[in-house]
């Protein structure tokens, strides 16, 4: 990336915001699976260590939702 201004009738700078933006719900899309990820690594690994069958994957799956959310929101807020 250059630091001039793109010039006139260039869709150079429009090509940069339209990237920007295609990285950003990337970036918001693998945030919210990884959240959702380790709340079922960690629910299955509660299931496994105490013999709570259901009860650890569905608090995992809840907390990492509840994660992922915040953090799409936290990202969004950015570009508001």
């Amino acid at each position: 990336m250059s630091d001039r201004a793109p010039e006139e009738g260039s869709d150079q700078g429009n090509d940069e915001k339209s990237m920007a933006a295609g990285v950003a719900f990337a970036v918001m899309g693998t945030t919210a699976a990884g959240c959702v990820a380790v709340g079922v690594v960690l629910g299955l690994w509660f299931d496994r260590a105490t013999g709570l069958s259901p009860l650890g994957i569905l608090v995992g799956i809840v907390l990492g939702s509840v994660a992922a959310v915040v953090s799409v929101v936290q990202q969004i807020r950015r570009f508001l």
